[in-house]
């Protein structure tokens, strides 16, 4: 029998799906982001990509029933369910090394990318890219004007989505460290989150 398992502040796990099964990804305490990749399980250099998925779908955020694509434009996720009020973010990059330079961060900060590829890297994987993930309970509202915002989270303690796998893949999340906007809360203090293979 399959059981929740963590996905520990600031780091991140890797789980393969076959086609029909699905992930429940878990925000147990209702702040924390979860950077989202998934990847074909027979060849990695097809990854879920979030600006081909916008186009399949017309949609800056998805909505139950839309599928997320690859940069092959094949349908790898479906979003079946969402307790979340929703607007998942698919325009932020991880975060990584250099994003927290940029903000003034005088040393290694725990990231993202790094956290995608020590999970794949588990695994006996690599890819020398980065893609832009699926960022999970990540609130950033834009203006009229086209401006962007880092604000909290809108989910709850407990929200969840799930995800259909439409093709054998690599699931890989990650809590992400972001601890210099407010992205994971004002307290500006990642948690972990939870997740199973249902």
């Amino acid at each position: 029998m399959r059981k929740i398992q963590t996905i520990s502040a600031r780091s991140s796990r890797a789980a393969c799906l076959r086609t029909g099964e699905s992930i429940r990804v878990i925000n147990t305490h209702g702040e924390q982001v979860v950077d989202t990749w998934a990847f074909n399980a027979e060849d990695i250099g097809e990854f879920m990509a979030m600006d081909a998925t916008r186009v399949a779908n017309l949609r800056m955020t998805p909505r139950v029933g839309d599928s997320f694509v690859t940069n092959r434009r094949r349908s790898i996720l479906t979003l079946t369910e969402d307790t979340s009020p929703g607007g998942h973010d698919m325009l932020m990059a991880a975060c990584d090394r250099w994003r927290y330079h940029a903000l003034g961060y005088d040393g290694l900060h725990d990231n993202c990318a790094d956290n995608l590829a020590f999970a794949l890297s588990e695994m006996g994987l690599a890819t020398s890219t980065t893609p832009s993930p699926l960022n999970l309970f990540m609130h950033i509202p834009w203006d009229a004007d086209g401006r962007l915002r880092f604000e909290p989270p809108v989910s709850r303690p407990g929200d969840h989505v799930v995800l259909k796998a439409e093709i054998d893949c690599i699931v890989v999340m990650s809590a992400c460290p972001q601890d210099m906007v407010p992205v994971n809360g004002l307290a500006g203090e990642p948690t972990e989150a939870h997740f199973e293979v249902v």
